[in-house]
Order: C-alpha cells, then structure tokens, then sequence
C-alpha cells in the first residue's frame, strides 16, 4: 500500500497526526478492515476528533495534494461494522459542512453519492435498519445532492427513492428520523421524473399528512415538508393529484391559519413554502379553477393587503400577486376583432404569410368590405375557444437530468448567420442594366456640366429643382377640407350644421383617391363645403389677421375679426364662436374689442405672439371651439344639439408665433402641407402640436426613478376588479368602431378623447372607475398586431386630479417604461402661454403583464399569451385645457414636406440641393427623394470632374412608423447639411448625399407603429421587394442597384432607426469576423479576411457624439435580419459601411447626457454628428496610400484582437436594463424558478437579468 501523499500547503507539517491516522486507515483497507473492527473504530473515532477539535485538520484532509477523501471513501465502500461506518459518516459531515461547497464537489467528483447510496441500499436490508445509521445517511445525502447534478438520476437507478419513501411512512411520528429524509426527498423531487415516481408511490398525499393541520410544533419538519411538497408539484401529474384530492382548499386554510397566528413573522418560510405549492398547482387550468371556487383570490387579496405595511413580508406579497394574476379569469379584450379599425384594399394579396392569413379570415366589423355569396363562419380573433389552457405550462413530464447544460443552451444564440457563403458580399445586380437605366433620371449630378449656369447669380432653376414645387403639387392633390386649430378652444361647445347623426362624422370629406372601404361621403345639403384652400390669411398693419373666405356664390367675402352678424347668414353659420373664458387665469377678461389674450410669464421660451382668428366649420365639419365654464369638454360635437355660445364671432386669441425660434416651421404652411397628406380615414383634423411646433425645453429630464413596489399597486388595483366589480364603470368613452361617431357624448364626468388626426393612435377608450380609463390601441393596417405608437388627444379634465392611464394590448415582453422612460405630453394652454413643447410626465410608470388574452392568431401560433399594460398617471394643471399624450416625439409626413419646403429658404447659390419624388406609395402619398451637395466653383472641366466624382452617401429613415425620433435625428442632419457652417460647407463639398427621409409615409400618416400600409414590416422587404406591394423599397434598392451597375457604390449607407428597449444611440454593423467569432464555425484564415474600416465611423461617432456608445454597437450579421437593408445593401450591393444606426427612445446611461432622458435637441445633435463624423472618415478615406489609412484605423479603433476580444457587447445578447424584482408578473404563467426569485430578502432588482430580447429592436424578425 502507498502511504497518503502528504499535503503540500505552506505551514502543514509533513508529520501531521490526522496524515498519520489517515495512513493508518488505509493500510488497513480490505479484509484487515473485516478482521480488526475494533482497531478501525479506534482510528476512525480519532479521526473524527481531531477533525471537530482542529480545524486545521479538516483542511489537510481536504488540501489539494492531499488523498485524504479518498482513503476514507475506500474505507467506507469496504467497512461492515455499524460504529465505524458512523464514525466515518460523522467524519464526512464535519468536512462537508464547511467550504462554501468546494468540498462537496470533490466528494462528489471522487463518486461519493453512488458510495452513499450504496450504502444505504445495504443498511436497508437489516432488520430492522439501524435508525442512527439511517439519520446519518439521509442527512449526508440532504448536503451532498444539491451539488449532484446527476443526483435524481442516481437515487432512481440504484433504489434509493423507494427505501426513503418506505422509511418516511414507517416513520410519521419520529421527527428525527423523518427530518432528514424530508430533506433528501426535497432534492430527489427536484427531478421530474423522480417527482412523477413518487406521486404514483402516494408521497403527495403523504406530505399532505405532515403539513396539516396547523401547528407550531416541529417547524423546521413543516418547512422542509412544504419544500418537499412544492418540489413534487411542479409535475403537473401530482399537481391534478393534489386537486383531486381536494387539498387545495386545505393549502388555503393552513395559509390562512398561519397568517393570522403569526403576529410576529418568525416563520415567513412556512407562509412561503404554502404559497409556493399554491403556485405550482395553478400552473394547471384545472388548479386555477380549484383555486377559484376556493375564493383564493380574495383570500390572498386580504392577506396580502395586509401584509403591504411591512417590508420583509414582500416576498409573500409578490408571490401572491404571481398567483392571482396568474388565476385572474383571462378577459376579452374589449374590441370585436383585433384587426386594425381602418382597412385598405391591396391591389393584389400575398401568396403566403401572415397578411394572406388576415384577408383568408371572414370579415368581421369595420373590417368588412367584402361580401362572398357563400356565407362564411365569423372567426373571432380576439380570444381562442379555450385560452386557458395547459400547453402554455413551462412544466415538462421529461426527464431533464442537466439542467445547467439546457440554460447554457438557451443562452446561446441560434440566429447567428453560419454560412460562410451568405457571409461574404457579393455584388448581386439583380436587376438587367436596361431596367435600371430608368433611374438615371435621380442622378442628374452625375452628367450636369453646369454650361448654362451663372455662378455668379443667386440660383439657377436648371440646376435645382425647388422643393416649394413639390410641396404646392402635393398640397393641391387632395380638397378635401381640414379642420384648422386656428384658435385655442378650451372648451367645447359646438354648433351642429345638421342634426342628422351622419352629419357628425369628424372625418367626412373627399379624397381624389380613396380605398374601396372609404366611399366619398356627400356634403351636408344645406351648405355646400367650404374648402380650405379658399382661405386665405392675411395681416393687415396692426398684425391683425383677416380672413378671406370665399362665399357660396363665388364671391370673396372679407371677414374681419370684428365681423358683424349682418355679412350673411351662411357665413356667420360657417365662423365659429369664442366662448367666454380662455384665459389661463381664473379671473377672465374680454377687453372692448373682444380680444382674448394668454398670459405671458416671464419664463415663457415664446415670446412673439399672433393673433388668430377663431376657427372655421370647414366643409360640414364641426370643428372645435374655444369656450369655457363649467363641465363643458373638447370633442368631436357628435351629438351636440347646436349649443349657443355666450360671445360674439369676433373674439381672437394670442397664440406664441413659434416659427420665429423654429426656422423650419410654418404652422400656415404646415395646413397647406396637410391638404395634400392621403389617409385611409381621411383625416380632416390637425393637431395642435403639429401646428404649434415643438420648441425644446430648456431644462433636462431625468430618467424617472422607479417607486418601489409601484408595479405590485398597480396589479392589486387590478385584481380588485374582479372582487369588487360593483366599482367598475365600464364606460366606454371613445370607439373607432363607431364609424359615425367615435366620441361618445356623456354627461361631462368623463374625459374625452380623440386620435383622428395624422399619425394619431387610439382605437377605444373605456372609463373604468372615475379617474381610471383603458385604452386600446389600433393594430396597423392590414394587420392585427404592431401595438406600440400611440397619439392621443385628452379633454375635459379636471385641475388637481391624479388619473390613471392603461394601455391594455401592448404586445412586447418588456418596455424602457421600467427603466425611467416618461410618456410625451402636450399642453395646449401651456402653447398658448408661450411653451409650446412636449414634456416628460408621468408618474408610478410600470409596464406589466395583464390579465387580457391574446389570441393565437395574433401571438404567431402560441396559445395562452397575453397582452402587457403600460400604465402610468398624471395630473393637469389647467381647467378646460387640451392635452395630447405620445410614445415618442411624434414627426408626421406633413411635418416632413413643411421642413422640406422650408429647407428650400436655406439654399444658398453654394449649394446644390434638389429633391426628386421617387415614388408614390400605396396610399397616394409622395416618398421624396433628396440630393444635396455642393455646386462646382466653375463650369471647368476640373470642377466638374470634382464635382462628379464624389464619393456618395446614401441616407435614409423611418421605414418603422412609430420610431419618429428617426425622423429628428435626420432632421438634423439635413438642417446641417444645408447650414452655412465652414463644416458643413467642406461636408458638401465632399460627398454627394442622395437622401430618402421617410421610406414609409403611409404608416406614418396613419398611425402604424411598424408596418406599411401592406401590412407588412418593410424592413423586411429588401431582398425581394414588390413594386405594387413595397414601392419605397424597390425604388430606393433599385438606386442602389443602379449605382452598384456604374461603379458608383455608396461609401456609406445608414438606416435611420429607434431602439425600445435599450439606452444611448448606437449602430448595427456587418462583419464576417466578428460573425465567425460569435459561431461555433470554423473558418480559414483566408475567410476572416476583412477591412476594419467598417468599425471607423461608429468610433468616430463615439468620440464627438455624447449620445453614442460604442459599446452597443453590433456587427454580428443574424438569419433572422438577412433582408433587412444593412445586410442586404452590404451582401448585394457591396457597401462595407452598411448600417443600421439606432436612437434610444428612453435616454442615455453613459457620457454627457448620463442619467437624462433624450429629446428632440439631442436627437437633432445626433444628426449634426452623423454629418461631422463623415467629415472624420473622408480625411481617413482620402488618404491615397491604403496601407497608412489601415493603420491610422488600427490606431483609431485599437488593434484588431483587442477590440473584439474586450469588447463583450460585440454581440448584445441581452438588454442592458437588469428585471424587477417585481418582474416575476411577467412571466404569470410560468413555472420557472428563474422567474421569481427564492431569497427570502426582498430587492428591487434580480441579482441575474432575464434575457427577454438580444436582438435589435427595429429589426427584430417578428413571426405571425
């Protein structure tokens, strides 16, 4: 025999008695063992000793060059006599008591469970087994299986499972004995297969009998039964077996009991372990109906109410709130289908997909255009037949031996592109040359040769086409007549043209081109309409203005401020009338001419002001008017019996003139650009926001701290719907499915509501107590999900109240809305005070799972999903006012062509700017086409050969309608690409950049969050674009292609994009390295080859950009994002710098702006830095020696191993917002330990962050 390797730690002596018995043991392991018995229990006895007396001495056993375990493992495996046996046990237990587990695991490296469990199958054949020797067992194997991954595999094959069993049941009423095997069966059910074994073997019921009834005696026997009993019930073959066995009333009766006899919270645990088995039985339909025909959730509802007072008792709230959120009957939700409210009739359907799956649904609501001579079963989309069901159970019956091993596998990312052919560019024409030759026509710049121009003039119309040309032509597609915020109404009482009900529909007028759904509705007959474009606004020199109006007759009628009733009957029906009551003091004052002016402080960014005119009833619309005193609310006047106002028609109010702070707005040319906006409603109302503008507020807006516990509130106040119905209204209050008239008049207790504008979103509006309303937002088009955009107006509220605010059907699993995003809102009295901007507000903001199902049509297949609720409340600070409420600082199409057409203002003889219509979309709207660069110095050959032969940057933004600050960002690149900065100048003089600033104007026009009218995301259209479908992206792909086809190939191309869930602005990449890198593939040395001159800009930005992060940069190329336009235009068209760049809707956690929320002054800086960082990269490119430009990049970016190896988010795998605490609610009906956590100290944040969504927002693969 070899003698015990002696420890080799600093200051262990090599003569060390526990070294020299250990020796001694071993030498007489074997037959000398069976033959001296008394001699072994001697040695191992004094083992033991020096083990509890010295600490020293455990750690020479356990030292790493030490052969101590495995000596007395070996005397173990051979010992026959029960002392010694014990003594060896005891041995054991000592060293594996400490060591924070380290010890544990050589143990079980060194097969020290299969010795343990070999044992036990020996000492189980005595009889009767030896009761201390069992003890000693069980309570060895309760410390070593945790640590055992393969330990339920183990007990099951070798029979443990059933001598544990049987001990348990011959031993109920010994609580020394039965402790310990309590704990061992904890750890054997944590194995499903094990769990199923032991329901059939009656263990369920078993640890029923040791749990109840209620009693202080044995508590530690009690927690480690409810532990047991909580482990088995996650099968949910035990789960059905506890229900049937009527104990679920019994789990609440002994909740109950311990809570009312636990005044002083000393056994927490127990309450905790009741409630953990009470979550498991739920997760099965059939335990959520028990559950509730037990009144459990009124039952959990008093005790966690009561609970609420006291800190350390949230782990209890929060698992009860899991509960009965989880049991909460699944609503409907209040819609009768959840397709869009709007429909638009495609030219031809899809063959296959998720908009071919809506039109070969039977039609149903407003959705219904069509009518098949076969009838057809109406679908209800809305729910499933049955929603509650057991498919959904993160539960499974299958023997899952390594879990650790399914986490690491579910960590890894499967989407990662592993062809090495789709992963290197090739240049795909794609298209004949002769096809694309057509779009010569967009590159003017590229053949001008300027002969016939004057450079020494001030513009040359041959060169650039003016922008004002293609505003006036769109502006005059389209008379149908808009409503005109031309005075702030603070009130609404309306006049009514007719008291017929059809009269009152807020979005009658005409289109020159309508979709099939929307006919054109006739003019009221006893008016004919007065169209907007025969007003005309005039000043006169006291900057009053006059009105213009053209009267029935043909004749133009002057109508003054100070009209008289005596002008004409049809006219004065036609002028709204202001109310008394406008000023924003409570103290109102009319002066002699009846002149309302707003108050002006002294902080107010507006200073100017001018006069407007109150509004007009334009084509039978009744428009909103300005008005106060008592309980009177802005809306649309449907139903309104023609209230007499109390002033006369002449009545004007001062409003701020924002377009002296905003150059590039023009709220008169704003109306004029809207005239020619096409919308599927046909929208026939403007916004105030959008006619104010938006001024930046000066002061920053911090990220919202969140309150704690305010998500649990929240869903309390949710969950006492359901046991206190009799206080839920119910009302309804605004209903797009009302074609005639979607707000619903009252008796002035409710607010009113209104999105029928451009880029508005609310579907319905239901008043669910006094001060609370559920909103429903509408699906895009053509679709029946996409809820995210909204845009809404509020009235009618009241000065001092806190209301609450629910959107009810949010669809994404998690929102910035808990990680210190505020929503946008807009006061008007605030505009007319001289603020005109959009504010950060909101308070106990939480974004959570709800109780409304959502069906499998619009989950993609998956049953019992549902819907998310972004809540949040607010008070308002004026009586009377008119508040709009956004995701996200909105930007419409008509914004668009207003700043378009103001930019045109800006054009100096220095720049070449011209604007081209590339194409008309869907819905009739124009997608405009930018060029902006610099004029040559000259018409000589050099300059023109200069000017030429720029290198081009291609732009472009807002594929996504809802991600509007995409829109600002390219705002400000256009206001500083046509700035006079030196900068700017050098920029133009540089580069030529072809610009497509919104891809996607019919989603924007209507309100869609994601998707075209088609109903389809566009960002996934690239590969192979429709023209009748996809006309923005075919056009602006077939551009590309035509430059790939001349040599032209763009240096740089970036997609505008906004990110939902994760902070700073940031850029999506392509990169065959670093793809590889983040694969399992193996490649040559030859396949990695790659320039890094796609990493330079996004370093550049990082550098000048305080908004930007490097470190969320990706340039992993992904299967699930192949068509989208980065990977497409750099695989197929061959551009290297291809991106997408993402701006956070939330704010920044990094830089300057640190802590703060982003605005629109930002988001335009953003813009601004895009373009100085292209400054950056053409003194980089232009280096004529390549080899320097490579290395002056190695220097910018750092050397290639270092970058990628130390940059860990390279690929972002998950968000860079850690869950709640509170965060369990999301996953309701999950049996997923993760999902909750087991401390029993409660914190606000998850020590490991759930990886609810890796991959980029605006191009995440959405699957229907």
């Amino acid at each position: 025999m070899n003698k015990p390797k002696m420890a080799t730690e600093k200051g262990v002596p090599s003569n060390s008695r526990i070294l020299m018995l250990l020796g001694q043991l071993e030498r007489m392991n074997g037959e000398a063992m069976v033959r001296d018995a008394e001699t072994a229990r001697q040695v191992t006895a004094k083992i033991l000793h020096l083990i509890q007396t010295q600490e020293k001495s455990g750690k020479e056993v356990m030292s790493k060059g030490s052969s101590g375990m495995e000596v007395i493992l070996a005397s173990l495996e051979n010992i026959r006599d029960v002392q010694t046996t014990l003594n060896i046990l005891c041995i054991l237990s000592e060293l594996l008591t400490v060591g924070r587990g380290r010890r544990v695991g050589v143990f079980v490296s060194k097969g020290g469970t299969g010795i343990l469990f070999q044992l036990l199958i020996t000492a189980s054949k005595e009889l009767p087994p030896s009761e201390e020797l069992m003890l000693q067992l069980h309570s060895l194997l309760a410390k070593v299986g945790p640590k055992d991954r393969k330990f339920g595999v183990k007990s099951r094959l070798s029979g443990a499972l059933n001598i544990t069993v049987n001990l348990m049941k011959q031993n109920l009423q010994n609580a020394k004995l039965l402790l310990p095997c309590l704990q061992v069966l904890r750890v054997y059910s944590t194995n499903s297969v094990n769990a199923i074994s032991l329901g059939k073997n009656g263990v369920v019921e078993l640890m029923f009998k040791i749990v109840a009834p209620y009693s202080k005696k044995n508590i530690s026997l009690h927690k480690v039964a409810l532990d047991a009993l909580g482990a088995l019930l996650k099968s949910r073959t035990n789960a059905r077996r506890a229900v049937d066995g009527g104990h679920v009333p019994v789990l609440l009766a002994l909740y109950l009991d311990w809570h009312r006899n636990d005044t002083r919270h000393r056994h927490m645990l127990i309450r905790k372990g009741l409630l953990i088995c009470l979550r498991n039985i739920t997760n099965i339909k059939l335990g959520r109906k028990a559950f509730i025909e037990a009144d459990g959730i009124r039952i959990l509802y008093n005790t966690s109410t009561e609970c609420l007072p006291v800190r350390t008792l949230d782990p209890l709230v929060n698992t009860s709130s899991l509960i009965m959120r989880k049991c909460f009957p699944k609503n409907r939700l209040p819609v009768s289908t959840i397709k869009s409210a709007f429909h638009y009739q495609l030219p031809h359907i899809p063959a296959a997909g998720p908009v071919a799956q809506l039109y070969s649904q039977p039609p149903g609501g407003r959705t219904s255009h069509q009518h098949s001579s076969k009838p057809l079963k109406k679908v209800d989309d809305v729910v499933d037949e049955s929603d509650d069901n057991d498919e959904t159970e993160a539960d499974t019956e299958n023997d899952t031996e390594n879990e650790e091993d399914e986490k690491y596998h579910r960590t890894v990312n499967d989407d990662i592109e592993t062809d090495l052919n789709k992963l290197h560019p090739k240049k795909s024409a794609g298209r004949p040359f002769e096809e694309l030759k057509v779009y010569e026509r967009f590159f003017l710049e590229l053949s001008e040769d300027f002969q016939g121009y004057n450079f020494e003039s001030s513009k040359s119309a041959s060169t650039t086409s003016s922008l004002s040309s293609f505003s006036s032509s769109s502006a005059t597609r389209s008379a149908r007549p808009i409503r005109v915020p031309t005075a702030q109404a603070l009130s609404p009482k309306h006049t009514s043209l007719s008291s017929s009900q059809e009269d009152c529909n807020p979005t009658k007028g005409k289109h020159t081109e309508t979709s099939p759904s929307f006919p054109n509705p006739a003019p009221p007959v006893s008016l004919p309409p007065l169209k907007l474009d025969t007003i005309h606004l005039t000043k006169d020199q006291d900057k009053k203005e006059v009105a213009h109006i053209a009267s029935p007759d043909g004749q133009t009628t002057l109508s003054s401020l100070t009209t008289s009733p005596s002008q004409g009957q049809s006219i004065e029906q036609e002028l709204a009338h202001v109310l008394e009551s406008v000023s924003l003091e409570e103290e109102r004052a009319l002066n002699a001419e009846g002149e309302i002016r707003g108050v002006k402080q002294e902080e107010s960014p507006v200073s100017a002001t001018r006069h407007i005119q109150s509004p007009l009833l334009l084509g039978g619309i009744a428009t909103r008017r300005v008005g106060g005193g008592g309980g009177s609310n802005w809306g649309s006047d449907c139903g309104s019996e023609g209230a007499e106002d109390e002033i006369g028609e002449g009545a004007v109010l001062e409003v701020p003139d924002t377009a002296r702070l905003l150059p590039l707005h023009d709220p008169d040319l704003y109306v004029e650009m809207v005239k020619g906006t096409q919308s599927v409603p046909q929208y026939a109302e403007v916004a105030y926001p959008d006619y104010f503008g938006h001024v930046a507020p000066t002061l920053r807006e911090p990220l919202l701290e969140r309150v704690y516990g305010v998500q649990r509130s929240k869903i309390f106040q949710d969950i006492e719907r359901l046991i206190h119905p009799n206080d839920i209204l119910d009302k309804v209050v605004y209903d797009l499915n009302v074609p005639s008239c979607p707000v619903i008049e009252d008796d002035g207790e409710s607010l009113k509501f209104n999105s029928q504008f451009e880029s508005g979103n609310l579907r319905k509006a239901v008043q669910v107590r006094k001060y609370e309303y559920d909103l429903v937002l509408n699906s895009d088009i053509n679709s029946n999900h996409y809820h995210q955009w909204f845009y809404f107006e509020v009235s009618g509220m009241r000065v001092g109240i806190t209301y609450r605010f629910n959107i009810i059907n949010c669809e994404k699993s998690n929102s910035q809305f808990n990680y210190g995003m505020q929503v946008l809102m807009y006061s008007v009295q605030e505009a007319i005070s001289g603020r005109p901007c959009w504010i950060r507000t909101g308070t106990d903001i939480c974004y959570y799972k709800n109780h409304f199902a959502r069906s499998s049509i619009a989950a993609g297949g998956q049953k019992g999903k549902s819907y998310y609720t972004l809540t949040f409340s607010t008070s308002f600070s004026h009586k009377d006012d008119v508040c709009y409420f956004a995701y996200h600082y909105p930007y419409t199409y008509s914004t668009l062509k207003m700043h378009l057409s103001k930019l045109e203002a800006l054009r100096t003889p220095q720049i070449y700017l011209r604007q081209d219509v590339l194409c008309e979309t869907l819905g009739g709207n124009a997608c405009p086409l930018l060029t902006i660069t610099a004029m040559p110095e000259s018409n000589s050959n050099d300059h023109i050969c200069q000017f030429r032969n720029r290198p081009l940057i291609f732009l472009s933004a807002r594929v996504h309608p809802g991600e509007t600050n995409a829109s600002w960002v390219m705002k400000g690149t256009l206001e500083f690409l046509m700035g006079t900065s030196s900068l700017a100048a050098s920029l133009r003089e540089a580069y030529i950049f072809k610009i497509v600033p919104m891809l996607n104007p019919d989603g924007v026009v209507n309100g869609n969050h994601r998707c075209s009218l088609s109903g389809e995301d566009l960002n996934r259209q690239w590969q192979n674009p429709n023209l009748e479908l996809h006309p923005t992206i075919y056009h602006t792909k077939s551009l590309l292609q035509y430059l790939a086809h001349i040599q032209r190939a763009p240096l740089v191309f970036c997609d505008y994009h906004g990110h939902s869930r994760k902070k700073n602005v940031f850029m999506y990449g392509c990169s065959v390295k670093e793809t590889v890198w983040q694969s399992n593939i193996s490649a040559t040395s030859s396949d990695l080859q790659e320039d890094l001159g796609y990493r330079a800009l996004p370093k550049i930005l990082s550098q000048i950009a305080p908004a930007f992060s490097m470190a969320s940069c990706s340039f992993v190329v992904e299967r699930s994002k192949e068509s989208t336009a980065r990977v497409v235009v750099w695989r197929e068209i061959g551009v290297q710098r291809s991106y997408t760049m993402e701006s956070t809707l939330c704010g920044c956690d990094q830089g300057k702006y640190k802590g703060l929320q982003i605005g629109t002054r930002e988001l335009e800086e953003m813009g601004a830095q895009f373009c100085v960082a292209m400054l950056r990269l053409k003194r980089l490119t232009g280096l004529r020696n390549h080899q320097h430009f490579l290395d002056l990049e190695s220097d910018l970016i750092g050397t290639q191993s270092k970058v990628v190896s130390s940059c860990s988010t390279t690929y972002v795998l998950e968000e860079d917002e850690p869950s709640f605490l509170e965060a369990i609610d999301y996953s309701a009906e999950s049996n997923d330990d993760d999902a909750e956590p087991e401390n029993e100290h409660s914190s606000e944040v998850l020590e490991h962050p759930e990886h609810l969504d890796q991959l980029s927002d605006s191009e995440t693969n959405h699957r229907v």
